[in-house]
């Protein structure tokens, strides 16, 4: 569930999917969530398991702020020998549709913008150790770095329970991703922790469509 301020402002489901590839193993992230009154987003978003390599990245966003021409913003990405392509769409509110082809080649190790949100699932850091890496902003077709640093063993409640975790940061955001199996974020928030997200429920993973 999504909070503002400490208020229940919405709720997403995520899914960590593991999937047989031609080289070994991809995660498959699938996410569908409401910001209450903001927006509604869907995301798809694939990446290579032991390396966190980007694959292919889907996502939708509807808007409903009344002070914002923007209504929809959407992307539809592959990467394909090393470059990223696919298509940016912009919806504005007297119904323009505009389509933004995108080509560009990714820095080694580059890795797609949330992936902080991914770690969970396709890295190993431990207390103290920290990881740079090129990340590609979606939305912006631009490439900035970004650093993670694991902090402290610690423990945290949720309404999906108790959990020993270890917090990954970035600049702005923490992550609380938990230590055993299956590895789990279970909480997040911003540096000022005006916005949150907490673990409510664990349920049966449902195969994505391919």
């Amino acid at each position: 569930m999504f909070l503002l301020r400490g208020e229940p402002r919405g709720f997403a489901v995520w899914q960590y999917e593991i999937r047989s590839a031609e080289m070994g193993q991809d995660v498959v992230f699938t996410a569908r969530s409401e910001f209450r009154p903001a927006e509604e987003e869907q995301l798809r978003v694939v990446l290579n398991r032991f390396t966190g390599e980007p694959v292919a990245s889907f996502h939708h966003i509807d808007l409903f702020s009344p002070q914002s021409d923007t209504v929809m913003v959407e992307h539809d990405l592959d990467v394909k020998r090393g470059d990223v392509e696919g298509r940016r769409k912009v919806g504005r509110r007297n119904g323009d549709v505009q389509i933004i082809s995108v080509s560009k080649p990714l820095p080694a190790g580059a890795v797609w913008s949330s992936y902080v949100l991914y770690a969970a699932a396709v890295t190993n850091l431990a207390p103290g150790d920290s990881l740079t890496v090129p990340v590609y902003r979606e939305f912006e077709d631009t490439v900035v770095t970004v650093s993670l640093v694991a902090g402290q063993p610690t423990a945290v409640q949720v309404p999906a329970g108790r959990f020993d975790v270890l917090p990954i940061k970035n600049e702005d955001f923490v992550v609380y991703v938990t230590r055993a199996a299956p590895r789990r974020v279970v909480k997040g928030e911003t540096a000022d922790r005006a916005f949150s997200f907490q673990l409510a429920r664990i349920g049966r993973v449902v195969p994505s469509q391919p």
